[in-house]
């Protein structure tokens, strides 16, 4: 059912766009706007390829299989012998083939935090578009701090790669604004008629990755994604030592972990640009 790439060419000449969901296969809500969208999407100008991130996942309802395929667009060189021989990394060759077709990637994420904000990551390079999506907060800095995901390769190859954020996976409203991204990339992409106006957004940009040192992991306190932090303020402990802020930030994806080497939080900055 999700194996194979989907692509809607019109008759007349365009950009080539790519839309992907279920990269991660718990955030179901790509998966659901998806399935509404395409029986009856017509593209006026243009191709636009929309696919199933890990089909494997999706089926089982977990994040990933093996590895987390969102880290598998790295350089081979930054991946372990165990990650290349995994499931994950195979369907990240697989969907190479087909984002290397496209100028421009949208790929439609969740939150596994409940009270957690549309944002969309990206940098400078989509500004054009990302102007359109119904979010009010933009995210950039993940390419140094955290690569390896889809938009990462997409950037790396000298071509735009934005990740939509749609909340929190377990909220109905998700799937709509997952629906309304991806017309709005549509529409900024020149393959449907653009009638939506540009909106006001917010820029932050991430500055630092927290990866744990022990196999416990504690935050201090249940963080929401864009919540203020103060400098010295101790956001967990990693055994038996305090973790603290080193300077007055923002904070995403803060969660407590049990293994030594995983992604317990970013930190980032208010910016006045994408720039």
């Amino acid at each position: 059912m999700f194996q194979e790439i989907t692509k809607i060419t019109s008759r007349e000449e365009g950009t080539t766009s790519i839309v992907l969901v279920g990269v991660h296969g718990d955030e179901r809500c790509g998966i659901k706007a998806l399935e509404k969208i395409l029986p009856n999407l017509k593209i006026e100008r243009g191709t636009v390829l929309f696919g199933y991130g890990n089909p494997r996942a999706i089926k089982a309802n977990k994040r990933f299989t093996e590895v987390n395929l969102n880290r598998m667009f790295n350089v081979d060189k930054q991946l372990t012998e165990n990650d290349k021989k995994s499931y994950e990394y195979q369907r990240a060759q697989f969907l190479k083939t087909y984002l290397n077709k496209a100028e421009a990637l949208l790929d439609i994420h969740a939150s596994f935090i409940p009270s957690s904000k549309p944002f969309v990551i990206c940098e400078a390079n989509a500004k054009g578009i990302i102007e359109y999506l119904p979010v009010s907060l933009v995210v950039s800095g993940f390419d140094k701090i955290e690569p390896g995901g889809t938009d990462y390769y997409m950037n790396s190859i000298g071509k735009i790669g934005i990740c939509i954020e749609c909340g929190y996976l377990g909220d109905p409203e998700s799937i709509e604004i997952a629906e309304k991204g991806i017309y709005a990339f549509l529409k900024a992409r020149g393959h449907i008629l653009n009638d939506v106006t540009p909106k006001k957004q917010s820029y932050n940009r991430i500055y630092d990755l927290y990866s744990t040192k022990t196999n416990n992991f504690t935050l201090s306190k249940n963080f929401y994604d864009f919540e203020e932090i103060s400098k010295d303020q101790v956001i967990g402990m990693d055994g038996g030592k305090e973790v603290r802020a080193n300077k007055d930030s923002i904070i995403l994806f803060a969660r407590s972990r049990e293994r030594i080497g995983e992604e317990a939080f970013l930190l980032g900055e208010k910016k006045n640009s994408l720039t």
